[in-house]
């Protein structure tokens, strides 16, 4: 069944679904009257002695000069070709769907000059499986003008004809950014459900002390991250016959409630102000249907996403530095009371894991890096005669967060390969859901033995996290 584009109700779910999956999309019969209803704000706007930016005059610091009505298609395609300066490699199929699918769907708000012909245009793209080469560099995140410029001009080529302010409607968006952000968040919430599994894990592996979990830390602390962090790892580690080896454990394992938890709060702040981005009016002008006003505005400024995005990216660090933190000290006999490295025997002379210790460091510095924020970089009051003074770079932090959790994919798989060794040394009766766990790892790389060598690439560990398989509903009976 086609998704319904309505311009108020679409969610990062839908999102990947469209962007990924490859779900088919339409115009909602009210969003088709609404986009006939702005074409008529805009057509009386027009037609009146008042300036309408975008429409009858240039943009940017030409907002002074005039657009005469013989040179309106010339002007579009000018404003289209002219913006094309971004830089890079392409932006990945899928960002370029969840692009295309999100600016279908603000457009559908009618509240742009943006007409039905042409939202229809992307529509039939996006089910034909059209996706034009959009360069990832280039945007400040107000309004991404340049991403923008190249998805208008592979959409629709040197010779589109397009009604008056539709140019600027396609540019005037944060639709890369939102739409990008959209996919990494969604990725960014299977992470942490692997990661909260692979820390079940690190518990049962260094037979840690499991009061950590008890329901009255998150009732005496009510945080609604901490409590269901602390309530999944009751869950999955329901039914373990392991037995503490410490009063208080290193504190990578003793917060790792509290650490998941404030990465679940912040997710669950980032996914609404997605959500209200990816149903916002994000152009200037706007139009408002109800008065038939045509209104200077600034809501291309895409802080409240930028802000989030850092927001999230802050809050994984810890997450990730805490698992490699706990990977590493499952490798240390004085830590983990087993075989140095996890071999498979005390005093063996071979490195057996040890070397996924300065490994996973290396990625874990990586994702500290990734994790600086962004949305308060400052542009330079130099261009358009100081009137283009603010960025808030949230392309930058949609792709950062892209690839942070990308980086965490890999930190969780080698915590995932450490982990499961350690079990399998300690050799006590798991938990329900870290006994599925630790299948499910064991069916991608076997356990490492004293003539064996290394794994000869994880990848396959890395495909089990992206895969959503690992999750605290492994903890439930009969899932």
């Amino acid at each position: 069944m086609p998704l319904a584009l309505t311009g108020a109700d679409l969610t990062i779910e839908d999102v990947v679904a469209v962007a990924r999956d490859g779900r088919r999309v339409e115009l909602a019969p009210a969003a088709v009257d609404r986009l006939r209803r702005a074409r008529e704000v805009a057509t009386a706007a027009l037609a009146g002695d008042t300036p309408v930016y975008g429409l009858s005059t240039g943009v940017g610091v030409r907002k002074r000069a005039r657009v005469a009505r013989d040179e309106q298609a010339q002007f579009n395609r000018r404003l289209i070709e002219n913006h094309r300066v971004g830089q890079g490699p392409a932006a990945p199929d899928d960002v370029v769907r969840a692009t295309m699918v999100t600016l279908a769907n603000v457009f559908a708000r009618g509240s742009s000059p943006a007409g039905p012909r042409l939202v229809e245009q992307i529509v039939e793209a996006l089910n034909e499986r059209r996706h034009p080469a959009v360069r990832i560099l280039g945007s400040l995140g107000m309004a991404d003008l340049a991403p923008m410029a190249d998805l208008a001009h592979g959409l629709l080529g040197n010779e589109a004809a397009l009604e008056p302010g539709e140019a600027l409607a396609l540019l005037n968006n944060n639709a890369f950014a939102t739409g990008w952000a959209a996919l990494a968040i969604a990725d960014y919430g299977r992470l942490l459900d692997a990661s909260l599994v692979a820390g079940a894990l690190d518990l049962e592996a260094f037979a840690a002390n499991l009061s950590i979990v008890d329901p009255a830390l998150a009732r005496e602390r009510p945080y609604a991250g901490l409590a269901e962090a602390a309530s999944a790892l009751r869950s999955l580690l329901a039914g373990t016959e392991s037995d503490a080896r410490n009063l208080q454990d290193p504190l990578s394992f003793r917060c790792l409630p509290q650490v998941h938890g404030a990465a679940l709060d912040v997710l669950r702040f980032a996914r609404a102000q997605a959500e209200t981005e990816l149903n916002s009016a994000q152009g200037n002008p706007l139009f408002d249907l109800e008065s038939g006003r045509t209104i200077a505005a600034a809501n291309f400024d895409a802080l409240p996403l930028a802000a989030a995005l850092d927001f999230l990216r802050i809050a994984l660090a810890p997450v990730l530095t805490a698992a490699n933190e706990r990977m590493v000290k499952l490798l240390q006999s004085p830590l983990s009371g087993l075989p140095e490295g996890l071999a498979e025997r005390a005093g063996a002379a071979e490195d057996s894991l040890s070397e996924y210790g300065p490994a996973g460091q290396a990625l874990a510095i990586e994702a500290r890096l990734l994790a600086q924020p962004v949305s308060f970089e400052l542009a330079s009051s130099a261009h358009a005669e100081g009137i283009e003074d603010r960025a808030t770079m949230a392309p930058l932090g949609a792709r950062r967060t892209s690839e942070l959790v990308a980086l965490g994919e890999r930190i969780v798989a080698v915590e995932l390969l450490v982990a499961a060794q350690a079990v399998d040394l300690r050799g006590h009766r798991l938990g329900t859901g870290t006994r599925r766990a630790h299948e499910l790892v064991r069916r991608q790389v076997p356990f490492k033995r004293e003539v064996d060598p290394v794994p000869e690439t994880l990848e396959p560990l890395v495909e089990l996290v992206r895969s959503g398989v690992l999750r605290p509903s492994l903890g439930k009976p009969n899932l």
